[in-house]
């Protein structure tokens, strides 16, 4: 079994279709990504498996345990999913180590002590250890990036969540982030990543989900996408790497 599964899954809004019958599995140790045009849906993909937006139908199952039924324990089940933000998410009166140990204290109980260890262990993890004094406004884009991460990651969560992680960096950044990502390959943590970025995807990710109309036209791997893939628009769409309908 995989450790999430995502079977047609649908989204609507008033009388607008976003999501129409989105179907993946996304297995233990595998980096994942979903790429689409703009308003495709791909963000609305991770807020519906963690139900920060409610699906209006489909079944999703996360290691085993029905996400979408109307008694799933769903602090529970966030608490296994890390989930890192399009704009990072921390907060502004907290230092980094404030920000990284907040939820281990308030949601995990642990003392803190215990929670500054993990915290600790997480920036260095990122080396980043000598910004824990520091507060968001203080960082860069990359550095904050890398503090979303370090506070996600403390969490020791089955899968983590990118949503367009690379979005408001420079290249360089971007680049850097690509590299986070694929260290934590190495050590195993499962990753389902939405970007626009094709370059990042290709570098990173097991397979592509590709996202159009609301349903999966294609998965592969991103060289495939580009080169090989037998719908002309698909292979299209990534080799000039469009981001618009």
């Amino acid at each position: 079994m995989a450790l999430l599964e995502v079977r047609n899954l649908s989204k609507t809004f008033g009388h607008h279709t976003v999501l129409d019958g989105v179907d993946f599995d996304l297995e233990a140790g595998q980096i994942k990504s979903v790429m689409g045009p703009s308003g495709c849906g791909k963000s609305t993909v991770l807020r519906c498996i963690n139900r920060l937006v409610e699906p209006s139908a489909g079944t999703i199952v996360f290691d085993g345990k029905p996400v979408t039924a109307a008694r799933s324990d769903l602090l529970a089940i966030r608490q296994r999913i890390g989930f890192v933000f399009q704009n990072y998410a921390l907060y502004r009166h907290l230092t980094v180590i404030d920000n990284v140990t907040l939820a281990l204290r308030k949601l995990r109980r642990l003392s803190p002590r215990a929670a500054a260890d993990r915290a600790g262990a997480e920036l260095r993890r990122l080396n980043i250890d000598e910004l824990a004094a520091q507060y968001p406004a203080e960082l860069s884009g990359g550095q904050r990036q890398r503090v979303a991460i370090a506070r996600a990651l403390a969490m020791d969560p089955a899968v983590l969540f990118f949503d367009e992680p690379t979005s408001a960096l420079d290249p360089i950044m971007a680049r850097e982030v690509g590299g986070i990502i694929d260290r934590l390959r190495r050590d195993n943590v499962t990753v389902l990543c939405v970007t626009h970025d094709f370059e990042l995807a290709r570098t990173i990710s097991d397979s592509i989900v590709f996202l159009s109309g609301g349903r999966v036209r294609a998965e592969d791997s991103g060289d495939r996408l580009a080169n090989d893939y037998g719908d002309p628009h698909i292979r299209d769409f990534f080799t000039k790497g469009r981001t618009s309908p």
